[in-house]
């Protein structure tokens, strides 16, 4: 693979000049270096193509080179678009088909290499000399489904701040407001996806550096349960916190890329995977705890408006919300860096930093040597601190589906973190440092301006509740446009639009967004009765996290018969085909676990088994015993159940 090496700024040539020696090209220090496009096949080329081309445009117009660490050469860049072309042109099903994507330089990606924004690191046998062999499982991921790597984006060396500038490749501006941040550490995949280069940029994420950038340029970052997407291929932070995380314009390309990159991986032992009762869906009326006043201390005047628009907003959805004390959660952010967690910074790196490489940033040094020295038995100790903690924020959020903060605290210009560089970024990890300690998960979405800029908040949900917080996420983001307009390179998917479901309850049903998944497996359950929406038991399929698919009829194969229950259920009886009528009910989508659940606490006479639609599909479903059957009300003139009801049966 050919590359283009990009610095920051004519200062930072010499840092950066051991790598582009080490990949064999040249290095410039502003615009995009490189040649003209090679031709490729088929004239102006397929969709992935054209999508490559437009990225180049937007490159070469914002001129922002500090960005980039590496950048892949454009020939070969359209050369792997037309790749893709001719896959989906032979039948090949890629989700992710010519999305462009940026990937953050602590990511290993095959033929390029991984500095992690310091360059003697990609050059020391004490770092990871030479190109990667390997591209990151995570990554890979996404390039089967179809994206195409444009390359490796600056960040906060070693992934080790929340602001952007800790860097040799230059500091990195925001995306529309250049004397700010961009936030780090993840700052050249946010800027780069901000600026409307890539559609998709990927980041890591231990102490909110999937997060922080999100807030401040209106785009989306979801950062999965630790444990969730492979690390195997990344240059650890804290390699028992860190976390893949994307970045994109709009909540359904990063759901979908959050998707295809869970799984596990041999590279990866630490990893985890769905729990067989994972929830697949916010309850329609969820209860969102939000911080107390006091809690929203640290934010800056303009940041704490915004933030009661924000749980407005919240309360407009139609869920409750519930202030709780947050406090504990707070104080455990600072084991991340004031206690023996950092030893895990020095395990990742410090052997490294102990070369005294010349290019090292001297404030990422001193926190990462800080934990050269912890004793076993102070980080044994603060583990355990984290295991109350983490039972104490469970015991805090009971009763609560989502947990809402402000995303960070203020949004600082670059002079002011120059002149404060520990300070404020200890600051602007207030609502961050503690989630991947605490086991969350989290989506960033934007929530208006503040101050003259974006504003974000973060949806927090316990360990693998991920989609109840993309839920959630999207049906704020309904309203809402994004904080920074459209920059006329529309990613190639598209957001999931509103809709509203057809009633089988007898209510009006309120438009949902139909929210992007990303936990896409499930068991599809027909009910035609008491677990309707608007029905008395309905709540018994949004407690285990049951999503609404569609509203449906079975087959002419059956009867149904009012029941003696309480609450009045009917039950659901096959007599075959052409004997029976069409009964209205409702397909829910429920996790293998949550379905035995639902089998266990079945009462009789009710049973499950398959039940026909009236398409030819078979799914589970609800039904009753034959005797019942026989002993009940016949009501199959009515068509369904709610129909029933209103017309007094």
């Amino acid at each position: 693979m050919t590359v283009v090496q990009q610095a920051g700024s004519a200062a930072t040539t010499e840092k950066v000049d051991d790598v582009a020696d080490l990949v064999g090209v040249g290095t410039t220090t502003g615009g995009v270096a490189g040649v003209d496009a090679a031709p490729v096949a088929g004239g102006a080329g397929g969709a992935a193509v054209r999508r490559v081309r437009a990225a180049f445009e937007r490159l070469d117009a914002v001129d922002r080179p500090e960005v980039w660490i590496t950048l892949v050469d454009r020939a070969d860049v359209l050369a792997a678009a037309a790749d893709v072309d001719a896959r989906v042109a032979a039948g090949e099903d890629l989700p992710l088909a010519g999305v462009v994507l940026a990937v953050k330089d602590n990511v290993d990606v095959a033929g390029l290499p991984t500095t992690a924004a310091c360059p003697s690191y990609a050059t020391s046998p004490a770092g990871r000399p030479g190109t990667a062999v390997v591209t990151a499982p995570a990554v890979q991921r996404l390039v089967d489904a179809g994206a195409v790597v444009l390359g490796k984006t600056n960040l906060d060396q070693f992934a080790t701040g929340l602001v952007g500038t800790r860097s040799p490749f230059g500091a990195v501006r925001h995306a529309t407001l250049p004397d700010r941040v961009s936030g780090g550490s993840s700052s050249g995949s946010a800027v780069a996806v901000a600026l409307g280069i890539a559609d998709l940029g990927i980041g890591t994420d231990t102490a909110g550096s999937g997060r922080v950038p999100a807030a401040f340029h209106g785009i989306v970052g979801i950062k999965t349960t630790v444990g969730l997407v492979p690390t195997a291929g990344v240059v650890p932070a804290c390699r028992t916190y860190d976390v893949v995380t994307t970045f994109s314009r709009d909540l359904a390309l990063g759901a979908l890329a959050s998707r295809l990159m869970v799984g596990l991986d041999a590279a990866d032992p630490s990893g985890r995977g769905w729990p067989a009762d994972v929830r697949l869906a916010l309850r329609a009326t969820p209860v969102v705890a939000v911080p107390r006043p006091e809690d929203l201390a640290p934010l800056s005047p303009g940041w704490r408006a915004a933030f009661d628009e924000a749980v407005a907003a919240v309360v407009a959805t139609g869920a409750r919300v519930r202030t709780v004390d947050v406090s504990a959660m707070l104080d455990a952010a600072t084991l991340l860096y004031d206690g023996a967690i950092v030893a895990e910074r020095y395990e990742a790196v410090g052997a490294f930093l102990d070369t005294d490489p010349a290019d090292a940033d001297p404030t990422v040094a001193a926190i990462i040597r800080g934990g050269r020295d912890v004793p076993a038995h102070a980080y044994v100790a603060d583990r355990a601190r984290l295991d109350a903690a983490r039972a104490e924020a469970l015991v805090t959020l009971d009763g609560c589906d989502l947990l809402l903060l402000p995303t960070t605290t203020e949004h600082p210009t670059i002079a002011a973190v120059q002149a404060d560089p520990v300070g404020l970024n200890r600051r602007l990890g207030t609502y961050t440092n503690f989630v991947n300690l605490l086991d969350l998960a989290a989506v960033a979405v934007p929530a208006g301006e503040a101050d003259g800029g974006p504003f974000g908040v973060t949806v927090l949900a316990r360990a693998f509740d991920d989609q109840l917080a993309l839920d959630l996420a999207a049906r704020l983001l309904t309203p809402l446009p994004a904080a920074i307009p459209p920059t006329g390179t529309t990613p190639p998917v598209a957001a999931a639009p509103s809709t509203a479901a057809p009633s089988t309850s007898g209510s009006p049903q309120a438009p949902v967004p139909a929210a992007p998944l990303v936990v896409a497996a499930g068991v599809d359950v027909l009910v035609v009765g008491a677990h309707l929406r608007g029905q008395p038991l309905n709540g018994e399929l949004e407690d285990v996290g049951a999503r609404f698919v569609a509203a449906v009829r079975t087959s002419d194969a059956y009867r149904l018969v009012a029941l003696d229950t309480t609450p009045r259920k009917p039950g659901l009886v096959r007599v075959g085909p052409g004997h029976g009528a069409p009964i209205a009910g409702e397909v829910w989508r429920v996790a293998p676990g949550a379905l035995g659940r639902l089998l266990a606490a079945l009462p009789g006479p009710m049973n499950l088994g398959q039940v026909e639609l009236e398409d030819g599909s078979w799914v589970v479903g609800f039904g009753c015993t034959a005797e019942a059957g026989l002993s009940g009300s016949d009501i199959t003139w009515a068509g369904g159940w709610v129909a029933a009801l209103r017309a007094g049966a």
